[in-house]
């Protein structure tokens, strides 16, 4: 995960407004109720990601940040291998990324 949105998730996630300031307990994330969708864009293939590496980042993002906080369901989107698309797949995957976000409420 870049630096800067570990930053982001560390200002924004404070205690007292995403969590209590109290004694930090799973379940007690103020955020409930609402969803995520995080996309995921990679230089090596999804499949090698999700198949040999079990997708630990993007697990570890939704366990240990998002439902912390108690945000979910938290759905996913892997984009690989981003250099090697050509223009008709990128196009594609941006119309999809577009979609799901008009979809989004």
């Amino acid at each position: 995960m870049p630096a800067r949105l570990k930053a982001l998730f560390e200002q924004t996630f404070r205690p007292g407004f995403a969590f209590g300031q109290r004694e930090r307990s799973i379940g007690d994330g103020r955020l409930k109720g609402r969803s995520a969708r995080v996309i995921v864009t990679m230089g090596m293939p999804a499949a090698i990601y999700r198949g040999f590496y079990f997708s630990h980042s993007l697990k570890s993002l939704k366990r240990n940040i998002l439902s912390f906080v108690g945000i979910g369901p938290t759905r996913s989107s892997i984009v690989g291998n981003v250099e090697g698309l050509d223009e008709t797949r990128l196009k594609r995957w941006l119309d999809k990324v577009s979609d799901l976000g008009g979809q989004a409420r």
